[in-house]
C-alpha cells in the first residue's frame, strides 16, 4: 500500500524562524500518519535537516544541477543535498521550466542525478491553461511523462506530482473530475511503460491551489496519493489541517 505524502514546497519563502513550524507538524505526526516533507529554500536546508532530527518530518530541496559538481555558480548539486542530510528533491516544477527554459530531457537527467545520490526525485508535470482550453491536457501529460521520467522508475525513487500550472497560487482549482480524469491517465501511461508493480508502488501528488478547505475532497480521489502544497505549506495551521485530511483519507 502507498503511503501517503505531503510535500511543502516554500518557494522562495519562509525564515530561520519559520523553521519552528516543522515542530508543530511532528507533533501533530501519528504513527499511522501520512508522511510530510518539507522543502525549504536551499538557503535553509542544513537548519531545517536539524530542526527535524528525532522527528518523523523528511526534509528535501527545491531543485538539484544535472551535475554533480563544476563550475555551476549559483547551483546546488544532488549529493550535496544528500551530504546535509536531506531526502527528497523537487525536479521540474513549473516555474523552473519556465524561468529557466528547463526541458523535459533536463527533468529527466536532473532525476537520475537525484537518483545517484540516493534522493527520491520528486518529478512535476502539468498543463498550462492555454493547453487546458485547447482540449490537450493529456497530450501534454503524455510527453512531459514519457520525456521527465527516465527509464528505473521506482516506488523508492520517484514521486510524481501533477500540477496545473494555472491553479499554482492562483486560488483556481481543477474540478474532482478534473482531477480523476488526470490522475487516472497518469497512473495508466505509467502502467504502460513500467508495469503494475512498479505503478502500483509509485505515489502521485496533485498541486494547485491545495489548502485545509479543499484538501479532504481532493483527497478522496483514488489515484491521489498526496499533495504538493505551497503557501499552504508555510505554516503550522494552515500544513497540519491538511496533513490531518491526507491520513484520514
Amino acid at each position: 500500500m502507498r503511503r501517503k505524502l505531503a510535500t511543502g514546497n516554500w518557494k522562495m519563502n519562509g525564515s530561520l524562524a519559520g523553521l519552528d513550524m516543522l515542530a508543530d507538524v511532528a507533533t501533530a505526526m501519528g504513527s499511522d500518519s501520512a508522511e510530510a516533507v518539507i522543502c525549504p529554500p536551499s538557503a535553509y536546508l542544513m537548519p531545517a535537516v536539524t530542526a527535524a532530527q528525532g522527528t518523523s518530518v523528511g526534509i528535501g530541496a527545491q531543485d538539484c544541477h544535472t551535475e554533480s559538481k563544476g563550475a555551476f555558480t549559483g547551483d546546488i548539486s544532488a549529493p550535496m543535498i544528500k551530504d546535509i542530510g536531506a531526502t527528497y528533491v523537487i525536479v521540474g516544477h513549473s516555474e523552473r521550466r519556465e524561468a529557466h527554459a528547463e526541458s523535459d530531457a533536463d527533468v529527466a537527467r536532473k532525476a537520475q542525478a537525484a537518483w545517484a545520490a540516493d534522493l527520491t526525485a520528486i518529478i512535476c508535470i502539468g498543463e498550462s491553461e492555454a493547453d487546458r482550453s485547447a482540449g490537450t491536457t493529456l497530450d501534454v501529460i503524455a510527453k512531459q511523462l514519457a520525456g521527465s521520467l527516465p527509464d528505473g522508475c521506482t516506488g523508492d525513487n520517484t514521486v510524481v506530482a501533477y500540477e496545473p500550472i494555472w491553479a499554482i497560487g492562483t486560488g483556481k482549482i481543477p474540478t474532482l473530475d478534473q482531477i480523476i480524469e488526470v490522475h487516472d491517465f497518469i497512473r495508466a501511461e505509467l502502467a504502460k511503460r513500467f508495469g503494475s508493480d512498479v505503478t502500483d508502488a509509485l505515489r502521485l501528488l496533485y498541486g494547485g491551489s491545495v489548502k485545509p478547505d479543499n484538501a479532504a475532497d481532493i483527497f478522496k480521489v483514488e489515484n491521489v496519493d498526496g499533495a504538493l502544497i505551497g503557501g499552504a505549506s508555510l505554516k503550522a495551521a494552515d500544513f497540519v489541517p491538511i496533513l490531518k485530511a491526507l491520513s484520514a483519507a
